[in-house]
């Protein structure tokens, strides 16, 4: 049959990048206290595409996709970044693994246990023989005002916010490492479950930890960098402000690329 997709373009013009998006797969990933976990993952997958073609073959991402290790992680990854420049005859070739990842968490004082779902992503680029893996999580955190608490005779405005985080990772990087660079960087970590012991201790602790978005974005940052397995990183935290109708917003980039949204 002939191939319409090989044949020579309208417009001769490269495409960077070329592909397939939200496609939804059931996979593993690595779990540091079970070994690993299932769960289900959103996937884009891409290539670049010279000018002399029309088109893709996008069956072909879905074969890829069909054929790789079903359990997420490092060599997974360099695999199907190499297949999917081999079957679309491409330069370079892109992948992100969107997906949620939960970790059994328990509660300060009562050790009440209970399950937090994280949100979290794998991206792989391939370009020039050159794979990078950049590994990200988002992290909701408590922050209490330092202004607020110094101004007011009586407590201070608090609110939720999120530390979301991308890393180039150096050899094996564990989600949960991620997550407690997050939690340990706002005024208190964010909790599935308290009781009245537990809510009382988590209210005191993070008024006296008080922090800006501007204090948590740095106390992740230099965690991030003291890590060992971590090449680079982007992180941003904001605060969805309780007395305000905006958010507070802080970001420090060390990665300089392109991030999976």
């Amino acid at each position: 049959m002939r191939d319409v997709q090989s044949g020579p373009s309208d417009v001769a013009l490269a495409i960077d990048r070329v592909g397939v998006k939200d496609l939804a797969i059931p996979l593993a990933v690595r779990d540091r206290a079970k070994g690993q976990q299932h769960t289900v993952a959103q996937v884009d997958l891409s290539v670049d595409l010279p000018a002399e073609f029309k088109g893709t073959h996008m069956s072909r991402f879905l074969e890829a996709l069909r054929d790789m290790d079903t359990t997420l992680d490092i060599e997974s990854c360099r695999c199907l970044l190499l297949d999917l420049r081999h079957r679309l005859q491409a330069q370079s070739s892109h992948l992100c693994f969107s997906f949620p990842y939960f970790v059994e968490q328990y509660a300060p004082v009562t050790a009440s246990p209970a399950l937090m779902d994280y949100a979290c992503f794998l991206r792989g680029v391939l370009e020039k023989d050159v794979v990078r893996l950049f590994l990200g999580v988002t992290v909701p955190v408590m922050t209490v005002c330092p202004c607020s608490k110094a101004i007011s005779t009586e407590g201070a405005h608090s609110q939720r916010a999120v530390v979301r985080m991308e890393v180039q990772c150096q050899g094996m990087l564990w989600l949960e490492d991620l997550i407690t660079i997050g939690q340990e960087s706002g005024s208190s970590p964010v909790y599935a479950l308290l009781k009245r012991e537990d809510e009382k201790f988590v209210t005191e602790s993070a008024f006296s930890t008080p922090a800006f978005v501007e204090d948590v974005v740095r106390n992740a940052a230099i965690r991030l960098s003291a890590h060992s397995k971590i090449k680079g990183f982007r992180v941003e935290v904001e605060s969805f402000e309780s007395i305000h109708n905006h958010s507070a917003y802080a970001c420090i980039d060390r990665l300089g690329l392109d991030h999976c949204s």
